[in-house]
């Protein structure tokens, strides 16, 4: 059967071009035109994932997000915002939003993303909450991490997330800005490169036997990072 995604968007001409290219991609598609309609819809529905513009009449994608995160419903989120700057992106995430996308965008990015956050929901279905790698017990529901013969300790989440990404992609090399997309979230104009590899060391320290000589988080020259043999 195929998943459903509830579009929340009230401009019809950018609602039936997410429609006609999810449909195109295998995906069963509902529209909400407005902030109140696209909640309930989601509580009644049970869409597999939400497409939430801000901008929304009645209720603001914010709005709606908040509200939904506080009845316990954690449908994957993908906000559309017209607002590029850093405190919106920010407000979007805090309210519990996956991802987001900035307006104008193209139809492919929105799809690309809608993919990424299905296989994402996939992974977390499909993998325990606890995992063991190189010298450290990773508790992906608590966030920790606990290295042998000590007490867990909490795991940040950028750290997890570049484990989490690729542990979802074990057989290639993944880019900085493929991380900086699908863990920080922002453009890649929008932070330096550096800041990954800052955190790479960071996620070395907690989990690697030997940081200094890394196995499990392994550098591809010229391309980023890559799971080592023995951590796949």
């Amino acid at each position: 059967m195929p998943k459903t995604v509830l579009v929340a968007e009230d401009e019809p001409v950018v609602a039936r071009g997410l429609r006609h290219a999810l449909e195109f991609h295998g995906l069963r598609v509902e529209v909400a035109e407005d902030g109140l309609a696209a909640l309930e819809a989601v509580r009644t529905g049970r869409p597999d994932l939400l497409v939430l513009d801000i901008m929304l009449p009645g209720l603001d994608g914010f709005e709606v997000c908040s509200r939904l995160r506080a009845e316990g419903n954690h449908i994957p989120t993908l906000m559309l915002t017209a607002r590029a700057e850093e405190a919106d992106r920010v407000r979007g995430l805090e309210t519990g939003a996956d991802d987001y996308v900035v307006k104008p965008f193209s139809i492919r990015e929105v799809v690309a993303r809608v993919d990424a956050l299905f296989r994402r929901l996939d992974f977390d279905r499909g993998a325990p909450a606890t995992i063991r790698i190189g010298a450290a017990e990773v508790d992906f529901q608590a966030m920790t991490v606990r290295r042998d013969g000590e007490d867990p300790t909490p795991f940040p989440e950028k750290e997890a997330g570049i484990l989490r990404y690729l542990l979802e992609h074990p057989d290639r090399a993944v880019t900085r800005d493929e991380l900086l997309l699908n863990v920080w979230h922002y453009p890649v104009a929008g932070i330096e490169t550096r800041t990954v590899d800052n955190y790479i060391v960071r996620l070395r320290a907690r989990i690697e036997p030997d940081p200094r000589k890394p196995e499990i988080v392994v550098t591809v020259r010229g391309r980023g990072y890559r799971l080592g043999e023995d951590a796949r």
